[in-house]
């Protein structure tokens, strides 16, 4: 029998997953090889057909590798036969013919006469290929972890800028036009894109029932205090009071929805507060505060500002009242969700929100509209970048990731909004940003750390 006839042979064999592993391990035991008899060779040369592990040298020789190559030699004729037979799972030729394959089983197999004597073996492949899968695994899975924490901040960093934006355009406009031209142009577009992604419209009286409450707490109500609380107030204070909304949150998801704080996410809030106090207020309040003098600390802030003689003239009052506005339209968007798509939600609650806004505004406040022709472009910019970013998509990935995850957690990351204001009022408007201001942004930052990856320890404790 020739070469190649037996080499056809034991191709087919390996080639058949079935027989090849009835012939490893019925006909063919490990000590099959060693087991022929030295007479039952007589004159005829053996002729040994593939290779194990073992053999790895021959095979760089010989030109095949271990897992299914099959590798015939005869010392009858002097002539070196290989051959390669490969399973289904493939084997990979590249342009310089080197047989690259996946690692699989070897075939050993010795012939003496007619009879033929085979081993299968396992491969257990190149660890260094194991490694090097298990690191690009690595790899992918952190690059995809930092997409999504760019993702989760874009929000907070979209609404600090927005404020340096809005800063430029209030002088021209009025608090209340600028909450109108965030909401309803936003809320519009945000349907359309919405409804061009095929996510589906609110349907029945339940879904426009709760866009409708969504609407007026997290739409008409907080915009429109804010709007209020802006003219009455420091700007300084009113940032602080706005974004201490994160402790409303924390105390209302814990009643409602059951979510908890350890120890260290109670202190990472309470950090985050500080952090915002020493951002916002001036040197002069902060040293009040630290000698203990609380009412030379509110007299500090509220210099220059028309305090007038009720509780509603006071723009603190109205910040307090934005403030846990949001604080609750972040709460219930969970509940407003289980009727409606996340992304609708949000822009019909924009667009139906701001309505009042805009009416209020066109009939309090004409002279505002009849100046809109000398606006710059600058100005023009500033409203396209706060309506189409610092709403639209701010907003609609806010809520998204409120529909999803722990409502403390996402709502502490709102004390990065300040910190990226005071960032990009230093570097675009000349804004002063002193040491104090540096320190309370890094006593913030520990402060959200505590909460987002502190904050359940002592839960998870609990339930283990």
């Amino acid at each position: 029998m020739s070469v190649s006839a037996i080499s056809s042979v034991i191709i087919a064999h390996v080639t058949s997953n079935g027989a090849r592993r009835s012939l490893s391990r019925r006909q063919n035991p490990p000590s099959a090889r060693r087991s022929l008899p030295r007479h039952a060779r007589g004159s005829d040369s053996p002729l040994r057909l593939g290779v194990t592990s073992s053999t790895r040298e021959s095979n760089a020789r010989l030109g095949c590798r271990s897992r299914v190559a099959v590798c015939a030699s005869s010392s009858e004729d002097g002539a070196d036969v290989a051959g390669n037979a490969r399973t289904e799972a493939g084997s990979a030729r590249g342009a310089d013919g080197e047989v690259e394959e996946s690692p699989e089983e070897s075939l050993e197999c010795v012939l003496v006469g007619t009879d033929v004597a085979c081993v299968l073996s396992e491969d257990e492949g190149d660890p260094l290929d194991g490694a090097k899968e298990t690191r690009d695994d690595d790899s992918t899975s952190s690059i995809l972890a930092a997409l999504g924490g760019v993702a989760l901040v874009s929000p907070f960093f979209l609404w600090g800028t927005s404020m340096v934006a809005m800063k430029e355009v209030l002088p021209a406009t009025s608090p209340l036009f600028v909450a109108s031209v965030r909401l309803v142009p936003a809320g519009a577009v945000l349907v359309a894109w919405a409804a061009s992604k095929g996510r589906p419209m609110p349907s029945g009286g339940m879904a426009w029932l709760a866009i409708a409450i969504f609407a007026l707490v997290d739409g008409t109500a907080f915009q429109g205090c804010l709007a209020e609380g802006l003219q009455r107030t420091s700007a300084g204070l009113g940032s602080v009071i706005i974004d201490s909304q994160p402790l409303t949150v924390a105390v209302l998801a814990a009643i409602i929805y059951g979510e908890s704080l350890a120890p260290a996410g109670v202190f990472g809030l309470f950090l985050g507060i500080v952090g915002l106090l020493m951002l916002e207020l001036p040197k002069e309040a902060l040293a009040q505060i630290g000698g203990g003098d609380l009412g030379g600390a509110l007299a500090a802030v509220t210099a220059g500002v028309d305090d007038g003689g009720g509780i509603w003239d006071s723009g603190e009052w109205w910040m307090l009242l934005a403030a846990q506005s949001m604080a609750v339209g972040t709460v219930m968007v969970r509940w407003v969700c289980k009727y409606v798509d996340p992304v609708m939600a949000t822009g019909w609650h924009m667009a139906l929100g701001g309505v009042p806004l805009l009416a209020y505004s066109i009939a309090t406040e004409p002279g505002v509209y009849e100046n809109l022709d000398k606006l710059t472009a600058g100005d023009v910019c500033g409203l396209m970048y706060t309506s189409l970013l610092g709403s639209a998509l701010a907003y609609g990935a806010f809520f998204y990731f409120a529909s999803k995850g722990s409502l403390t957690k996402l709502s502490s990351l709102t004390f990065l909004t300040p910190m990226f204001a005071a960032l990009f009022g230093y570097l675009l408007l000349g804004e002063t940003l002193d040491e104090i201001q540096l320190a309370g942004a890094a006593v913030t930052i520990v402060g959200i750390y505590l909460v987002n990856t502190r904050a359940s320890e002592g839960q998870e404790e609990k339930e283990a």
